[in-house]
């Protein structure tokens, strides 16, 4: 209560760029970020899709400058997400990898990343969050390695966990 007034309570709130719901669940930010993508996208569609004469690595270094830095943002946070929330971000980096390259159908998204040399989502979440670890370790501030040492709390939900990150399996 504030001046006598109740102060009303809302379920999600975006903060930094990022959106955080009550449940600790990252689905709100990856449709908030997928819906941000897919107008980016749209508004670079003259740019990407398949009547454009830019050459295959002019539209990479696009997709890696304009598009990637959206969904990388905050990945330290949410790349402990749910696989099934990841998923919605990794179908939109297949759609603008098959957008680049005028991939059809049945082209398996797997060789498109590696034809690409592009990594999945789930990669780039294993490696930007086992650098960061690293560079957690070597700070100069000896509070912080503690940070780290999270092994013995115990585990009420399945949800994945920041030291589980480095590991996860892809």
């Amino acid at each position: 209560m504030l001046n006598a007034k109740q102060i009303p309570q809302g379920n999600a709130v975006k903060y930094l760029g990022i959106h955080m719901y009550r449940r600790k669940t990252w689905r709100t930010h990856m449709l908030a970020k997928r819906k941000e993508l897919g107008l980016k996208l749209q508004h670079m569609y003259w740019l990407l899709g398949r009547k454009s004469e830019l050459t295959t690595e002019n539209k990479l270094i696009l997709y890696k400058t304009v598009l990637k830095p959206i969904w990388t943002y905050g990945i330290k946070l949410w790349g402990t997400a749910s696989n099934s929330n990841i998923e919605i971000l990794q179908r939109f980096q297949n759609k603008v990898l098959r957008v680049i390259v005028n991939a059809p159908w049945y082209i398996p998204n797997n060789v498109l990343h590696k034809d690409l040399k592009t990594p999945t989502i789930r990669e780039e979440i294993t490696y930007l969050c086992a650098n960061y670890q690293d560079k957690l370790v070597t700070h100069p501030n000896e509070r912080i390695p503690t940070l780290l040492d999270r092994a013995e709390e115990p585990r009420r939900l399945k949800r994945f966990q920041r030291s589980d990150l480095s590991t996860r399996s892809l």
